[in-house]
C-alpha cells in the first residue's frame, strides 16, 4: 500500500511538472506575441504621425472665391457724379496811371545871379597854393587780427634748429627743479608780432620748479623772428612751441 501511495504522489507530481511547464510555454507564447504586436504597433504609429506632419506642411490652402465678401449681397456701389467745370472771369486789367507833364516856359526869368570875378590879375611870380588831400589812416582789421594758421608760417632767423640752439645755450636749470628732480617739457604760448617780435608769452602747460618761469624768460629773451604772411602781408600769429627741461646724468 505504501508503494502504490508513492507510486501515485510521484505520478501526480509529474503531472504537475508537465503542467507547470506548459503553462509557462503557453506565458512564453504569449509575451513574445505581446512583444512582437507593441513593436509593430510602434511602427504603424510612427509612420501615421510622418504622414500627417508631411501632410501638414503639403497641403496647400486656396480661398474659395464664395467665401470672399464686399459687405452683403445688399451692398451697392454709389454713381460717381460729374462735377461741371466752373468758369472763372478774367482778372480786371490792371490801372493804367498817367503821370502829369508840367510845362515850363522858356520865358521864366532867373531871379538868382551868381556874381562872377573874372578880374583876377595873375603873375608869373605868383604861385599857386596847392590843396593835397590827406586821408585819414584807418587801421587795416586784418592785419591787428591773430592767425593760428597762415600761408606762410613764421619763422626764428636761421630756422627752428638754430632757436634751439640759442634756448640750450641760454637755458639756465633753475634750482629747485634740480634738487627735486622735476623734468619734462614746457608748452609756451607767444604771438610773432608783424615787426617779428614776440609778445603775449604765457606757459600753456608747465611742470613747475621754476620751469615754467625760466622757459617765459627765454623766449621773452630770443632776437626777432620772420613774421607770418597772409596774402602777401605780414599778420599776427600765434604759435606754441616746448621747452625740454632734463637732467645731466
Amino acid at each position: 500500500m505504501e508503494n502504490r501511495s508513492i507510486r501515485e504522489e510521484k505520478m501526480n507530481s509529474g503531472n504537475l511538472i508537465s503542467e507547470l511547464h506548459d503553462v509557462l510555454e503557453i506565458k512564453e507564447k504569449r509575451v513574445s506575441v505581446q512583444s512582437r504586436n507593441s513593436s509593430l504597433f510602434l511602427s504603424i504609429g510612427l509612420c501615421l504621425s510622418l504622414l500627417m506632419v508631411i501632410t501638414a506642411f503639403e497641403y496647400k490652402f486656396y480661398d474659395s472665391g464664395d467665401m470672399i465678401s464686399l459687405g452683403g449681397a445688399d451692398s451697392k456701389f454709389e454713381e460717381t457724379m460729374e462735377v461741371p467745370p466752373t468758369e472763372q472771369p478774367p482778372p480786371p486789367p490792371p490801372k493804367m496811371v498817367v503821370t502829369e507833364i508840367v510845362e515850363v516856359s522858356d520865358e521864366e526869368e532867373i531871379v538868382e545871379d551868381i556874381p562872377i570875378d573874372l578880374d583876377v590879375e595873375m603873375t608869373e611870380t605868383q604861385v599857386v597854393e596847392q590843396i593835397v588831400y590827406q586821408p585819414e589812416k584807418v587801421e587795416d582789421e586784418e592785419t591787428q587780427q591773430i592767425f593760428t594758421i597762415v600761408e606762410q608760417q613764421p619763422e626764428p632767423d636761421g630756422g627752428i634748429s638754430a632757436f634751439y640752439e640759442y634756448v640750450g645755450k641760454n637755458l639756465k636749470y633753475p634750482n629747485l627743479a634740480r634738487r627735486n628732480n622735476i623734468e619734462g617739457r614746457v608748452f609756451i604760448q607767444f604771438v610773432v608780432e608783424r615787426d617779428g617780435s614776440l609778445t603775449d608769452i604765457k606757459t600753456l602747460k608747465g611742470i613747475g620748479g621754476g620751469c615754467d618761469e625760466e622757459a617765459e624768460r627765454i623766449i621773452g629773451m630770443a632776437p626777432k623772428w620772420k613774421p607770418g604772411k597772409q596774402r602777401g602781408r605780414p599778420v599776427r600769429v600765434q604759435m606754441v612751441l616746448p621747452i625740454l627741461f632734463k637732467l645731466e646724468m
